[in-house]
């Protein structure tokens, strides 16, 4: 392999990063803990923010644009190259790192698996049921998990009517959660 080719920027990583970008602001909106008590913490912000990743990966994949898997392909390496950054700025040891980011990856799996069947499934509470076992850690359903899974459904309708040129180029816009919540 030529050495050139390690310094090569891949298809899409900028505007997966500005895409990515997007989809952190959109998860630390505070209203999705102050209204529905999604857990203010490092693994709460964590769900949040695999729900704004997930529901942009699954818009760009679904697209009948053939580049859509490179930029969900993208979108994925951005969110973990930030969860790596974020883990070493923590302080986790270079050894621990790897580790760490597997297991973080593998939740992230978990979840976009359980999202894209629960948002497929013709049963409607399938994904607040997915929502309340990763975002509260429970198999009960809170009135939360619901409004959450509205609000979720609100964001993909959103984000399905966006040009997937615009999100080719790192553009996106989410309603945010007092307007997919407001929609109550």
């Amino acid at each position: 392999m030529p050495l050139a080719s390690l310094f090569r920027r891949r298809p899409f990583e900028a505007e997966a990063f500005r895409l990515y970008g997007a989809a952190v602001a959109a998860a630390r909106d505070p209203a999705w803990y102050a209204r529905l008590g999604v857990p203010d913490t490092l693994d709460g912000r964590f769900d949040m923010i695999s729900v704004f990743v997930f529901l942009l990966i699954d818009r760009a994949r679904t697209d009948p644009d053939p580049r859509g898997s490179d930029l969900a392909q993208a979108l994925f390496d951005a969110m973990f190259a930030d969860m790596d950054q974020n883990l070493r700025e923590l302080g986790v040891g270079d050894l621990s790192v790897g580790k760490k980011v597997k297991t973080m990856w593998e939740a992230f799996n978990g979840r976009a698996r359980a999202y894209a069947a629960a948002i497929e499934s013709p049963d409607r509470g399938a994904l607040a049921e997915a929502l309340a076992r990763n975002v509260w850690r429970t198999e009960a359903v809170p009135e939360a998990a619901h409004r959450l899974a509205k609000a979720v459904r609100r964001e993909a309708e959103h984000l399905a009517r966006q040009d997937f040129k615009a999100l080719a180029a790192g553009r996106v816009s989410f309603l945010g959660a007092e307007r997919a919540l407001g929609q109550e």
